[in-house]
């Protein structure tokens, strides 16, 4: 059970990092926007203090340290630092939904690689980091929800990675700014774009463009293979994931209105095309599910088979007042309009808020 004010810490966190989280998260049932919260406020605590720090490789060790004791069930005292509040929500987190260390874990390795500053040259490669600083989100939040099978972990692997490309084509310009450089070599190299000069002076070209462009195209096709998964998910978790997966394609839409030049700029969405996505989350088509990609397979043989939840009551599986909750729902859409209503700063965050 997460403490009240280490719940408000968690959701403090996010206020101003996470607004594509926030916004999604109002359409989970309570029960699970709690410990999604604290998921969420955790992986956004972890990726700032890898990226704000001035020694990274001392702040990976600072974390793995915290995710020890977290694991030990010994995160921190209450009066500690702010950070130690997500730390606890987490760790209640981890003990009420039994999310297998290795998850964590791989999400970590995945902030280790950009502390190495690696690059990737091809798309495989690429889906290997995806897969470690989102996929492992998306499984976790899967999990959160109750679900552990291994198509509907795959696709929840899927999501978190198509999330991610949306992300990487986004910051272009902001990455290569600070020397970092996602997108795939080889296809860099495809265009004639050589990557060591392009990052030593990043510039738009229609070449990068269609780098860019194909980067999206590959975020589509993973968010087309999670569809099924979503369309399974319990029913009061579905408008949810679904609003996620719309308010990223979102951002991929609006880095195609700039003309794919994401270097020059951070594309964002308006408060109001934001509220128009929502409107359409609740339905969608259900397909057949796919089988899992082998990128995830690492991710989800921590999970499968896992322990038994058939004596865990779930969240949606409880009697609930669906009419308040619609009332709740509408309400906090309306506040957020009447706070929000302008365009977004373009200093959002970065991270698969995911």
């Amino acid at each position: 059970m997460i403490a009240a004010a280490d719940r408000a810490a968690c959701a403090a966190t996010l206020r101003t990092g996470s607004r594509s989280f926030a916004m999604a998260s109002l359409f989970l049932p309570e029960r699970v926007r709690a410990p999604a919260t604290a998921l969420y406020a955790f992986c956004r605590a972890a990726d700032d203090a890898i990226d704000l720090s001035d020694d990274r490789a001392a702040a990976l060790a600072m974390l793995r340290s915290r995710l020890g004791r977290i694991y030990a069930g010994a995160p921190s005292a209450a009066g500690d630092a702010p950070g130690d509040a997500v730390d606890r929500a987490f760790a209640a987190v981890v003990t009420d939904f039994a999310l297998p260390r290795a998850l964590p874990e791989a999400l970590l390795e995945g902030f280790a690689w950009d502390v190495e500053a690696r690059r990737y040259d091809d798309l495989a490669a690429l889906i290997g980091y995806a897969m470690r600083v989102a996929g492992t989100v998306g499984v976790m939040m899967a999990l959160l929800m109750g679900t552990r099978d291994a198509r509907m972990l795959s696709a929840a692997c899927d999501l978190g990675c198509g999330m991610q490309l949306t992300n990487i084509a986004r910051d272009v310009g902001e990455d290569a700014r600070a020397g970092r450089l996602y997108l795939p070599l080889s296809w860099l190299r495809e265009e004639a774009i050589d990557p060591e000069a392009w990052l030593a002076a990043p510039a738009f070209t229609p070449a990068l463009g269609r780098v860019v462009a194909r980067l999206l195209a590959e975020a589509e096709c993973l968010y087309a293979r999670a569809e099924p998964g979503i369309a399974r998910l319990p029913a009061r978790c579905r408008p949810a994931i679904r609003a996620a997966r719309r308010l990223y394609g979102g951002i991929g839409d609006a880095v195609a209105q700039a003309g794919y030049n994401s270097v020059s700029g951070r594309a964002t969405v308006p408060m109001a095309r934001k509220l128009m996505l929502l409107s359409g989350c609740v339905a969608g088509p259900k397909g057949a599910l796919l089988p899992p990609d082998p990128a995830g397979d690492f991710l989800i043989g921590a999970v499968w088979p896992g322990p038994s939840m058939v004596n865990r009551p779930a969240p949606w599986q409880q009697v609930d007042d669906r009419i308040g909750w619609v009332v709740e729902l509408f309400a906090r859409l309306n506040e957020m309009e009447r706070v929000h209503g302008r365009p977004e700063p373009s200093t959002a965050d970065r991270t698969a808020e995911a």
